[in-house]
């Protein structure tokens, strides 16, 4: 990987390159014809070598390096060899601002290597109870991505005086159910962990992007669980959840092969094959939830579809939820940035909870 002379990005695709990922990147990134040495990147032909440069280069199209480590990370193992080396470039999300003061605590919430989750606790707030929430990353369920997609937000929320526990877990590539049952613990440690009598329940909101937002709607939904179903159990219902571009209908996520796939290698198939675990995962067969919720989906969002929000909230109104969709201007990775009209959107919606 190189830079090219107007900063853009030079990826090299090795023999290995899958024809979904050249074609998902030609989308999402609503690449030209592209000239690869005397071959055109054109849906259903990837070249066995391409090269994605500067304008001025034979191939020619220029890439953001943030949208470039997006749409990569998300499109899982066709992209995983690129990710590592984008990512000491830029990110998706900007890099955070963290307030003078602000305390940073990463504590295990069980023994795994992805057990954990980070405090954020705001600089000067005393030792009394914070408005709370829970950040859930997202990068369809895949181990491309970690919790430090949040870090910009976390800071933001922190610096405004709310106390933050920013979520790992189990990617899919673990055994069914290991991605359920670590948002499940890892919720549930908040209870309990270093920072607990800091958690005010009243004022408790999850909030998670893209597939966060599948595990932040699964969070509000434990109540509908049954008995020995992955995150049954006692446990404390949030006040809000507010899912940014989230994955909220996974069937339908299933259907249309969002992420290349990425729903039913979380679930181990499609619902024709795993309909039990679609029915104790997927949102939209766990309403009612009875928590209250505002989705938050960008009118440009070539990476989740806004089809997946629209069906959740038609679905949650149906049943008797107090559900609500804020469109925003912005596709997908503006959820992440602070300074953005997406975040501005969540920042109203946990001003509705009590003060």
């Amino acid at each position: 990987m190189s830079r090219g002379l107007d900063g853009s990005l030079v990826i090299e695709l090795g023999m290995a390159t899958e024809k979904r990922l050249a074609e998902a990147l030609a989308e999402a990134l609503a690449l030209p014809l592209v000239d690869l040495g005397r071959t055109l990147l054109v849906p259903g032909h990837v070249p066995r070598r391409c090269r994605l440069a500067r304008a001025e280069d034979t191939a020619a199209v220029a890439l953001s390096r943030r949208r470039a480590l997006g749409v990569l990370g998300l499109l899982g193992a066709g992209g995983a060899g690129m990710v590592e080396l984008i990512r000491s470039t830029a990110g998706p999300a900007p890099r955070p601002k963290v307030a003078v003061g602000t305390t940073r605590l990463v504590e295990q919430y069980a023994a795994g290597s992805r057990q954990l989750g980070e405090w954020w606790v705001p600089p000067g707030s005393g030792s009394g109870p914070l408005p709370t929430v829970v950040l859930v990353h997202g990068g369809y369920w895949r181990a491309s991505y970690d919790r430090h997609l949040e870090d910009a937000v976390a800071a933001d929320l922190a610096g405004a005086g709310h106390l933050v526990w920013n979520l790992e877990y189990a990617a899919s590539d673990a055994p069914w159910p290991a991605t359920l049952t670590d948002v499940a613990a890892g919720y549930d440690f908040l209870m309990r962990g270093r920072y607990a009598k800091r958690v005010d329940p009243a004022r408790l909101a999850v909030v998670g992007h893209s597939a966060g937002g599948h595990l932040a709607l699964f969070l509000a939904s434990r109540g509908r669980l049954p008995a020995g179903a992955p995150g049954a159990g006692p446990h404390q219902a949030p006040a809000l959840v507010i899912p940014q571009a989230p994955v909220a209908a996974l069937a339908l996520g299933s259907k249309e092969g969002l992420g290349g796939g990425a729903v039913d290698a979380l679930l181990g198939g499609s619902p024709a094959k795993v309909p039990q675990r679609y029915a104790v995962a997927d949102p939209v067969a766990l309403l009612p939830s009875g928590v209250r919720s505002v989705l938050v989906h960008g009118t440009a969002d070539d990476v989740v579809p806004m089809s997946q929000s629209t069906t959740y909230r038609d679905a949650a109104v149906a049943a008797g939820d107090n559900c609500r969709l804020g469109q925003v201007q912005g596709g997908h990775f503006e959820h992440l940035d602070p300074t953005s009209g997406a975040w501005a959107a969540v920042r109203a919606a946990l001003t509705t909870l009590p003060p």
